[in-house]
């Protein structure tokens, strides 16, 4: 994994948390316990501070950068490829795949972004609310139905987590020797 010290900050990651060898975190970045960190994840902590909570899922592909702080919270899924920037994401909230966040928006708790949505600059969003579309607008409540999906994604990566910990194996380069 490239984990870089940048103008004097150093990454924190927390225990039993799973970085790909292939995401680049860099400077005043904070990521808790038992996070999963995906394939070409970007968390570029060197203009402001970003803290990732406890549990927390950041997929393949997504970059999470700010001008002053990015706030991640507790169990919290950011789907592929997604931009998270200079934003706060609640607890047990879910950012879709391609989703962007922009600068001081705001994703309340337990609210899902759907895929391809974009949270415009200043944008807030009320926790326990469904938003989707360019720019997004909400389209109702979550539901108990939603929250116990939404649940179990959560486990699925803390659980995918200690599996990639325990036995992710890399074979080398194909065709070599």
């Amino acid at each position: 994994m490239a984990i870089y010290t940048f103008n004097g900050k150093t990454p924190v990651i927390g225990k039993e948390t799973w970085v790909a060898p292939s995401a680049y975190i860099i400077g005043d970045v904070n990521i808790g316990s038992r996070c999963w960190i995906g394939p070409g994840a970007v968390i570029r902590g060197d203009f402001g501070r970003i803290a990732i909570g406890d549990e927390t899922a950041v997929e393949d592909g997504v970059v999470i950068h700010t001008p002053a702080t990015v706030e991640i919270g507790r169990a919290v899924t950011i789907g592929h490829l997604a931009l998270v920037h200079g934003s706060r994401v609640g607890d047990y909230a879910v950012v879709g795949m391609h989703a962007t966040l922009g600068d001081n928006s705001v994703v309340g708790d337990w609210c899902i972004v759907a895929e391809h949505s974009l949270i415009k600059k200043n944008q807030v969003v009320p926790p326990n609310k469904l938003y989707a579309g360019s720019p997004a607008v909400e389209k109702g409540d979550i539901t108990q139905e939603y929250r116990e999906i939404m649940l179990m994604g959560k486990q699925m990566y803390v659980e995918l987590a200690a599996r990639y910990r325990s036995s992710l194996i890399p074979l080398g380069q194909p065709g070599a020797g």
